[in-house]
């Protein structure tokens, strides 16, 4: 059995939907980030940087915080979706989601969507780098059906934060291999169980 501390964001989808595809049992425990039950005494022990998901694997007696590391550890630990024959392709793909793709994305929800009208220079800058994120994608995609060839934790990981093009300003259509690979990708059985495990039900968004 697996905890799963979690909610309903791109970060938290990418490990609920990660559990549904390998169809482990877990249990979820929900974190209220609107009353800042992230920030308690019993999360900050398990979560350093205050931040979800975190899964307590007990069997191995495992705590993994961060949403790649966790990704990682369960394809690791199953032996699915992470191949030797593509691993590296994965892994830097897999960063590339934790390192440009979550932050940007992140700042675009912040600017486009929360706060719109308080700096039309983040405002700005955000729609660049939010175009660039999809840019960098449409590329990719236009070269196999998935992020490496086959279905991986790169696509688990980047699908959930395109998920919300709404609020990044983005039209798919513009993108059309990203385009065709979010419709692919939402149609799998684990990601349309994994995307309403925890917090308020949401439909998927379709373009």
């Amino acid at each position: 059995m697996i905890d799963l501390y979690s909610s309903a964001t791109p970060n938290g989808r990418k490990v609920t939907i990660m559990l549904e595809e390998l169809g482990v049992k877990y249990n979820t425990i929900a974190i209220n980030l609107d009353k800042k039950e992230q920030f308690s005494e019993q999360f900050s022990r398990i979560s350093p940087s205050n931040k979800i998901p975190v899964i307590i694997d007990k069997e191995s007696k495992q705590t993994i915080f961060e949403s790649g590391a966790i990704l990682l550890y369960l394809a690791k630990k199953y032996n699915k979706f992470l191949t030797n024959k593509n691993y590296w392709d994965v892994i830097q793909w897999l960063f590339f989601q934790m390192a440009y793709v979550g932050p940007m994305l992140g700042q675009a929800h912040q600017y486009l969507f929360y706060h719109p009208g308080k700096s039309e220079f983040a405002e700005k800058k955000s729609k660049d780098y939010t175009q660039h994120v999809y840019e960098i994608l449409n590329e990719r995609l236009s070269k196999s059906d998935y992020i490496c060839e086959n279905y991986s934790i790169a696509d688990i990981a980047i699908w959930p934060w395109t998920a919300r093009f709404e609020r990044h300003q983005i039209n798919l259509k513009n993108y059309p291999n990203v385009l065709r690979w979010y419709l692919l990708i939402s149609k799998r059985p684990a990601v349309i169980s994994g995307y309403n495990i925890v917090g308020d039900f949401y439909e998927i968004p379709i373009p």
